[in-house]
């Protein structure tokens, strides 16, 4: 398939004053025969990688406890690389950097709450926090968990326990119960905060007997601290199996210097999940150097993030991109939180905290600006923007449709940003640039740093045609390992299997001649609305023991620029689907996993095709339902069942 010749959806910014522009500064910085285009800039950054990332780490300003002589120590096989081994550092120092009256964090919700916390406040309670934390027992390598909202709390929590080089983990309030011990029960955290209720849509949801079932079933946790209760009236009490501690009673503690805990730089730092497609979801486990030096790298060279600016990303705890955004605190900007529905109490919710707070950078993702667009919102008539600068764009492609949507009834100045990455990385392969042109429907570049490129299914590189997004070689954010997989055999099976020696993504990709992207979507099984990833496995979990389903498959479909999951039941005989059932089904699925795990669409049939050796046969029935030809019918032991499918949906 090959790219359609697109006109640009706004000039270029090739005329961005170098002065203004960390990009060009950095170019001019490591050039030793003259740099005069971004190609030959992320050229250099790929055959001369240990320079580049070298570089990198002193261009933007990473703060290390001991800096190393070491770059990279070459494995045998690209997943055994190591970076910067002899570096110790600490993500938190490098996110407190700043200790002044300028303005951290700024927490909105649906209701009208807000809160704000400047620099120098967040450094004094991260301080008083840790100290807590330390009288508790907690240790490097320990890990803590948050079951909490997007709210400054949060980030306080997850900066004072990687202060002392313990390792963070989360989870949003929207995941159900079983969603949440599958994660957590794998990670073991010593101590949980935790939000005692939420407010979604207008609908109050309270947690207090999932946070007791999760203290009962999480016999390392310690102690729960409950973080300030802002949707209820009365005072919140949990009777659970560890001790509880409010939040305030956890911030007593003197605001003294913070000792921060010089770690290795591929020290784990966060642990992040997979989808679970496969069964219980995998640990994902990342560190201290390569998550912080990568995010500065896109923050400040491909950002052009700067501490004027307000940086907004609409996201939950249980995204990456929660994470990517609070990485920005390493640039002083300003970060707003934001906890609730993206269109209520009214659709221009977020587009009105953009006017309000000064949003410079707007992200979200690309659902949103489809169903912004389908909504009728009209800011550009209806809202100044006079600060936005920047739309960021991830999660799942972003249409051509959507970027006229932007251009024309957003901001026709500001520059548009699609990425695209994933929790496997915490960060993108391919991003934006200051320095190139924006065309429709296409990502700017690879990023800094990362080897990409498509495959096809004989792992030869194709250009302007569809294939596997692979990286050549390593890169400092690589996970350092799977949790509880000592002998890396998940990690490689995940990553490395497909091509080996090459990591690959799972995305179906494809590279213009000129170097822009496309992301066409998910190359694997893995159901992804909206960009949320979300695992077969999970939802199949909520209908165990459901009476009268007896088997299931569910898959994503292509539908109206994004994806939505479509759900097949075969029901015990006789029994039809009706509303009252279907009902039944989504509200299983939405209490025992999440709302983002609800099939839009569910539908009745007789048989599930299945492979030779048992396993549901996803893929056979996903191109079935998108009238593709099934490549191994062979394969599967009922391949007539897929007759009931063809015109189905």
């Amino acid at each position: 398939m090959k790219l359609k010749q697109l006109t640009p959806a706004r000039f270029d910014w090739h005329h961005t004053p170098a002065t203004d522009c960390h990009m060009l500064d950095f170019a001019r910085q490591v050039q030793q025969e003259p740099i005069d285009s971004y190609e030959q800039l992320h050229h250099w950054s790929v055959t001369e990688r240990e320079a580049f990332w070298q570089a990198c780490m002193e261009q933007t300003g990473v703060i290390t406890q001991q800096r190393g002589s070491q770059v990279l120590n070459r494995g045998e096989q690209i997943w055994q690389d190591q970076w910067f081994a002899d570096t110790t550092l600490n993500y938190a120092e490098n996110l407190l950097r700043f200790r002044d009256t300028h303005t951290a964090l700024i927490f909105c919700d649906e209701l009208g709450h807000r809160q704000r916390i400047s620099y120098h406040q967040l450094r004094q309670q991260v301080a008083r926090l840790s100290v807590w934390l330390q009288e508790q027992g907690v240790q490097t390598g320990d890990r803590v968990a948050g079951f909490t909202a997007n709210r400054i709390e949060t980030v306080i929590a997850m900066l004072a326990s990687t202060a002392l080089g313990a390792v963070w983990t989360s989870c949003s309030p929207d995941f159900g119960f079983n969603g949440v011990i599958d994660r957590f029960s794998q990670t073991e955290p010593v101590i949980l905060f935790a939000v005692s209720s939420h407010c979604y849509a207008g609908k109050i949801h309270q947690h207090q007997e999932n946070l007791k079932k999760l203290c009962l079933q999480l016999p390392s946790v310690r102690h729960l601290v409950l973080l300030p209760e802002i949707y209820q009236q009365e005072k919140v009490t949990i009777d659970a199996a560890c001790a509880v501690t409010e939040w305030t009673q956890a911030l007593t503690r003197p605001a003294g210097s913070i000792a921060f805990k010089a770690v290795p730089f591929n020290h784990p730092l966060f642990i992040m999940y997979s989808s679970g497609t496969t069964g219980a979801p995998k640990c994902i486990t990342h560190g201290h150097g390569g998550t912080l030096l990568q995010h500065r790298k896109e923050h400040h060279l491909h950002l052009n993030l700067k501490r004027e600016d307000v940086l907004f990303y609409f996201t939950t705890c249980g995204w990456m991109m929660w994470n990517w955004l609070i990485s920005g605190l390493a640039s002083g900007a300003t970060l707003v939180l934001y906890d609730g529905s993206p269109f209520h109490p009214q659709p221009s919710i977020l587009f009105d905290l953009a006017d309000s707070l000064g949003i410079s950078i707007f992200g979200t993702s690309a659902r949103y600006l489809a169903s912004a667009e389908q909504a009728k919102l009209n800011p550009l008539r209806s809202h100044r923007l006079s600060r936005l600068h920047t739309v960021l764009s991830t999660g799942s492609p972003l249409s051509e449709s959507s970027f006229d949507y932007v251009h024309q009834q957003i901001s026709p100045t500001a520059a548009i940003q699609s990425m695209s990455g994933g929790t496997d990385i915490l960060s993108c392969f391919v991003l934006g640039c200051p320095l190139l042109p924006v065309y429709r429907g296409q990502i700017q570049c690879a990023g800094l740093g990362m080897d990409v490129a498509v495959f096809n299914d004989s792992g030869k590189q194709v250009i302007e045609e569809q294939g596997e997004l692979v990286c050549r070689q390593s890169f400092p954010s690589m996970p350092v390992g799977f949790w509880n997989d000592d002998q890396q055999r998940k990690y490689r099976a995940a990553y490395f299997e497909r091509f080996p020696n090459f990591w690959c993504q799972g995305d179906l990709a494809e590279q213009s001649d000129s170097g822009s992207w496309v992301i066409h979507g998910r190359s694997d099984t893995v159901l992804n609305p909206g960009g949320v990833r979300i695992g077969t496995a999970e939802l199949y979990r909520q209908l165990e023991g459901l009476y009268p389903v007896r088997d299931a498959v569910a898959v994503g479909q292509q539908w109206q620029g994004d994806v939505r999951i479509v759900l097949f039941v075969q029901l015990a005989d006789n029994v039809p689907l009706d509303d009252l059932l279907i009902a039944r089904i989504k509200q299983a699925i939405r209490q025992g996993a999440s709302p983002r795990h609800v099939p839009a669409l569910i539908c009745q049939v007789k048989n599930i095709p299945r492979t030779l050796n048992g396993k549901l046969a996803e893929v056979a029935v996903r191109d079935t339902i998108h009238g593709k030809t099934v490549a191994n019918k062979a394969a599967l032991l009922n391949p007539e069942a897929l007759t009931e499918y063809e015109n189905l949906v």
